[in-house]
């Protein structure tokens, strides 16, 4: 299995996007995250859904979650203040590490090992432009889709046939 037989198609945003669509589009498809594209939609970060979730959080409840106890259900539209008018850009770190990308020829385990060494929740699946503007890595060129975590699991279980044992 090719990384190019388990890219998908996955809704992308752009750094200028609004935050609050993107946290909307995240809840409704039930995304782990969502892909951030430049202006050639070109990879360019991974946006994770615990990240605006982060941001929906009073610093103080961070710091002493015990207060967490005493905000009610009531209060959670004002949470989601802290979205408006941001930009999906507010909430990627100043030096944003690019998201992992894959080449379609890549084996699923390849996929699976970059997965599980950078944490990430997808990678971005791109052929590959020759070599970017530091010489040693090589610049992402179109982008053929996503692999997800998730889907990756499914199918590396579905080939051990593991998937459909109780």
């Amino acid at each position: 299995m090719r990384a190019r037989d388990l890219a998908v198609g996955y809704k992308m945003v752009s750094v200028d996007s609004d935050v609050m669509d993107a946290a909307r589009l995240m809840a409704d498809r039930n995304l782990p995250g969502l892909l951030v594209v430049d202006e050639r939609g070109g990879p360019q970060a991974v946006l994770p859904a615990s990240q605006v979730v982060k941001a929906l959080v009073p610093g103080y409840v961070i710091e002493d979650p015990t207060l967490a106890a005493v905000v009610d259900e009531k209060h959670a539209d004002r949470l989601c203040r802290a979205l408006a008018g941001r930009r999906v850009g507010d909430f990627l770190p100043r030096e944003a590490t690019p998201p992992p990308v894959v080449d379609p020829d890549d084996t699923a385990l390849e996929v699976a090992a970059l997965m599980a060494r950078v944490h990430s929740p997808l990678v971005a699946v791109a052929e590959k432009n020759g070599t970017g503007p530091d010489r040693r890595k090589p610049e992402s060129g179109r982008l053929l889709g996503v692999i997800t975590a998730s889907h990756l699991l499914q199918e590396l279980l579905r080939a051990g046939g593991a998937l459909d044992k109780d």
